[in-house]
């Protein structure tokens, strides 16, 4: 099985997410992310949404994707083809022995410190999966308290945007 990031562009409607989140259970799929959010045109949305699975399994969910009456255009965002990201808040131990350690590591990361307490500070790093991963290594000797992830958005790189041609395909009369 293989890593699959794709992106989705669907109208801005209710049970449009649930429709499609139900096509990959259907098939036993986990979803390892998934992240919605609006475009730059209104009234239309981008879901991404990671999976692990083979590569014939994943076009038929897209084809059956691609049907649902609310999707407008499916992209499978490549890894050398694309910007793919992840926001993750760790609220971290740190007393005053240990607080200097700590924010060294944040630096090295170029992370950022969101909120200090007397014993925790919590921290707010972006990137691809692997830079979040090897900072919670780095940061799990100090006692990582709670994690918290978004799920993975990406983009494509280059000039080409999907959501242009797709928009006026979604709003040209019939």
């Amino acid at each position: 099985m293989t890593r699959h990031t794709l992106s989705v562009l669907v109208e801005n409607k209710p049970g449009v997410l649930t429709r499609a989140a139900a096509l990959f259970a259907r098939r036993s799929f986990n979803i390892n992310s998934l992240a919605v959010g609006p475009t730059e045109h209104e009234g239309i949305s981008r879901m991404t949404v990671v999976v692990d699975v083979d590569d014939l399994p994943l076009e038929q969910v897209t084809k059956q994707l691609n049907k649902l009456i609310n999707v407008i255009k499916i992209v499978e965002l490549e890894p050398d083809a694309s910007v793919q990201r992840e926001l993750m808040l760790v609220k971290v131990k740190a007393d005053l022995s240990t607080r200097t350690h700590v924010l060294q590591v944040v630096d090295l990361f170029r992370a950022h410190v969101v909120d200090v307490g007397t014993e925790a500070v919590t921290i707010e790093a972006t990137g691809a999966p692997d830079k979040l991963t090897a900072l919670l290594a780095a940061l799990e000797p100090f006692g990582v308290r709670e994690i918290v992830k978004s799920g993975t958005v990406g983009i494509g790189r280059g000039a080409r945007s999907i959501t242009d041609r797709a928009f006026e395909r979604a709003v040209r009369p019939a």
